[in-house]
């Protein structure tokens, strides 16, 4: 039984866990804890398996084996209600925003509190303005997605995740699409609803600005061995690399071109 001493730091416990689609197994025998209140970095080269472990930590895809416990709840075996909870608890920004294009930023934002809420209208338009303002986008409830730039989309999108006030979000490669500028400044507001709001933030990302930038703890998903060569702060691992594989990915084979220059 998972509870008590085993998950009072943990708000995510991952155990033997094995992903994939259909009958192809992706990675197996994962193993990993994220703390409350963490930066959670999911690494690893195109083609690893990150974003799939996302969909499976947030029950988009099932799993092939293993358990996920979530908020001291068997995710992996919990009934339909009980899924619901965890992820009323949860939200989500993927790559694109994945804004809806009808919809004005504030009916987006909205949308959420709608449908899982019993809240007045009034009260929702306070959520969706507090929201709006707290991604730095006061003053454009009214604009629509294909007014808005890149990076706004990204924050509208991360303004709807946060609408629940979930105890964690989720992020597919923030800064996919991003300009340097703006993607840093994507990074600089994940530290600060970490630090103001003490969600725990999980990403998946190949970006080593952001992993450098935000990630407190990390896992790096080695396609080679179909499952985990490293866990730790990213800094740490650059200091003292356990393996080749991650070495490279962390300096993008920067030992090699200076070797033969």
């Amino acid at each position: 039984m998972v509870g008590g001493l085993r998950m009072q730091n943990s708000i995510i416990r991952a155990e033997n866990l094995s992903i994939g689609y259909d009958d192809k197994v992706i990675m197996k025998n994962l193993s990993f804890d994220i703390p409350k209140g963490d930066i959670f970095i999911i690494m690893g080269g195109s083609g690893c398996g990150k974003s799939t472990l996302l969909r499976t930590l947030t029950g988009l895809i099932p799993a092939h084996s293993g358990q996920i416990w979530i908020r001291d709840i068997d995710f992996i075996n919990a009934d339909p209600s009980e899924k619901l909870e965890v992820m009323k608890h949860s939200g989500i920004l993927y790559q694109s925003g994945a804004l809806f294009s009808s919809m004005t930023l504030a009916e987006n934002v909205a949308l959420p509190l709608q449908q899982y809420t019993s809240y007045s209208p009034d009260k929702i338009s306070r959520i969706v303005a507090f929201k709006l303002a707290l991604v730095g986008l006061a003053g454009y409830e009214d604009y629509y997605p294909s007014e808005i730039s890149g990076g706004m989309r990204k924050r509208a999108g991360l303004a709807r995740a946060l609408a629940l006030d979930p105890e964690i979000v989720y992020f597919d490669e923030p800064s996919a699409g991003l300009d340097p500028i703006s993607s840093k400044n994507l990074d600089d507001l994940i530290l600060e609803i970490n630090k103001t709001l003490g969600t725990t933030i999980i990403v998946v990302t190949h970006e080593l600005s952001s992993i450098f930038a935000i990630g407190k703890n990390s896992i790096f998903l080695d396609k080679t061995i179909k499952t985990i060569s490293a866990k730790g702060n990213p800094k740490e691992l650059l200091k003292n690399p356990p393996n080749e594989q991650v070495y490279e990915f962390l300096t993008r084979g920067e030992r090699h071109e200076k070797g033969t220059k």
